[in-house]
């Protein structure tokens, strides 16, 4: 902060003090902003991927039934006849 070095002869007090003056640092020089920019991209792939999972679920309903279409056609087939 002010370019002081903080000793206290305990190294866990001195990398308390040390970190937390890192900590206040990047608070004040919008670094921070970037979790901002993480947090609206997870956001984004969530939504993205939740969509995804719905196209897939219309598009499986929809294969399903035409599957079953075609298995009773191939189950009342005769030799004669089509579907």
């Amino acid at each position: 902060m002010n370019g002081r070095t903080f000793h206290t002869g305990i190294p866990a007090v001195d990398f308390l003090v040390t970190f937390m003056r890192a900590r206040v640092e990047r608070a004040r020089s919008g670094e921070l902003d970037r979790g901002a920019s993480a947090v609206e991209w997870v956001i984004i792939s969530a939504v993205v991927v939740a969509i995804v999972g719905v196209v897939a679920a219309i598009i499986n309903a929809a294969l399903k039934g035409g599957a079953e279409k075609v298995g009773d056609c191939i189950e009342g087939a005769s030799a004669s006849g089509t579907c």
